[in-house]
C-alpha cells in the first residue's frame, strides 16, 4: 500500500471524508520554534491534502500530515477549510517547478513538493474542487501556468502523464543495451500497466454520463486515476535516473 493511500485509509475514511489529492512536501524556509522547546522531534515526511466530506452539504479541507521516522502509522496535524485558504502562489507561470505556497487567513507556507509534477497536479485538482464547492470566496491562484488554472480537463491531464510514461519507457529501453538493471521486466511490466491504466482513464472519462450526478462522478475518479499515474512516473523516473 502506498503512502497516500494509506494516509487515506487512516486519516480520511474514519471521518468519513473522501481524499482527492496529496502532495508529498517540505518546507523552503525553517519554521520558527518556540525558545522554550527542547529537543528535536525527529526526521519526518510531510503531506499537504485536500478532502471533502461524504455528507451534504460537502465541505472541503486541506489537511497536513506527517508520518515521523520509524513509524507505520500518520499523523494529522492541521487542518483549514478551503474558505480559509486565501491564496496559491505557484510562484512561477512559465516553467514548472515544485515550489508553492499557500496563504491563509491566519498566515502562509512555503511548501517544495517532491517533484514539479506533483505540484502540478495537486494544484490542478484543488482549483478544480475550489470552482466547484467555494460559493462565497474562491481563493486566487496566481503565478500558475495556464495549463493548470485554464479548465483543462482532466483528460488532458491523464494524456500527458501517459507521454511522460511513454518517454520514461523509451528512455529505459534504449538504456537496456548499456546497463542492466535488476527487475528491468517487471518495471517495464509497471509502465505498460500504467499506460494501458491510462488508456482506460481516457476513455472512460470521455463518455457522456446522462445526469450531471454521474459526470461528476467520472471526473472524481479520473482524478484519482491521473494522481496514481503522476505518483507511478515519478517514482519510476527517481529509480533509473542516471
Amino acid at each position: 500500500m502506498s503512502a497516500k493511500s494509506a494516509i487515506s485509509k487512516e486519516i480520511f475514511a474514519p471521518r468519513d471524508e473522501k481524499m482527492l489529492s496529496a502532495a508529498q512536501v517540505k518546507r523552503r524556509t525553517k519554521k520558527k520554534i518556540p525558545f522554550l522547546a527542547t529537543g528535536g522531534v525527529g526526521a519526518y515526511s510531510t503531506f499537504i491534502c485536500l478532502s471533502v466530506t461524504n455528507k451534504k452539504p460537502q465541505q472541503l479541507y486541506l489537511t497536513k500530515v506527517k508520518q515521523f521516522e520509524g513509524s507505520s502509522s500518520f499523523e494529522k496535524r492541521s487542518q483549514w477549510t478551503v474558505e480559509q485558504l486565501r491564496q496559491v502562489n505557484g510562484i512561477d507561470p512559465k516553467q514548472d517547478c515544485p515550489e508553492f505556497d499557500l496563504v491563509f487567513d491566519g498566515g502562509s507556507d512555503q511548501w517544495q513538493a517532491s517533484s514539479s509534477t506533483e505540484k502540478s497536479m495537486f494544484i490542478q485538482i484543488l482549483h478544480h474542487y475550489c470552482q466547484r464547492y467555494c460559493t462565497v470566496r474562491k481563493p486566487d491562484f496566481i503565478n500558475c501556468p495556464s495549463k493548470l488554472v485554464g479548465g483543462q480537463s482532466v483528460c488532458s491531464v491523464v494524456f500527458h502523464c501517459k507521454i511522460f510514461l511513454n518517454r520514461l519507457r523509451n528512455v529505459m529501453v534504449s538504456n537496456q543495451g548499456r546497463h542492466h538493471f535488476k527487475g528491468t521486466r517487471a518495471a517495464q511490466a509497471s509502465v505498460n500497466d500504467a499506460g494501458s491504466a491510462a488508456q482506460k482513464a481516457r476513455q472512460a472519462l470521455s463518455e457522456r454520463g446522462d445526469r450531471l450526478a454521474r459526470t461528476e462522478e467520472k471526473t472524481e475518479e479520473m482524478m484519482n486515476s491521473a494522481q496514481q499515474l503522476s505518483d507511478t512516473a515519478h517514482k519510476l523516473a527517481m529509480k533509473y535516473k542516471n
